[in-house]
């Protein structure tokens, strides 16, 4: 278990707002790209986790992973 912990201490939550700014996009374009019935969705696209009733958060390494694909893409 404290090994798993070591391995996580990099791990960083970020909020909606973070992800946004970091990514660069709208909140919609944000929730398009998570809606699987949208023409913009994207499968590859950081999914939420649920941390409360009205809380989700997104994982850092998720985040600059799919920046990373889609620069590599272009």
């Amino acid at each position: 278990m404290k090994n798993m912990v070591n391995n996580n201490r990099n791990m960083r939550a970020l909020t909606t707002k973070e992800v946004l700014e970091i990514v660069g996009i709208s909140r919609t374009a944000h929730y398009e790209k998570l809606n699987p019935n949208s023409s913009s969705f994207d499968p590859d696209y950081p999914k939420k986790i649920k941390v409360g009733f009205r809380s989700v958060r997104y994982l850092e390494q998720e985040v600059f992973s799919w920046l990373e694909k889609k620069m590599g893409e272009r």
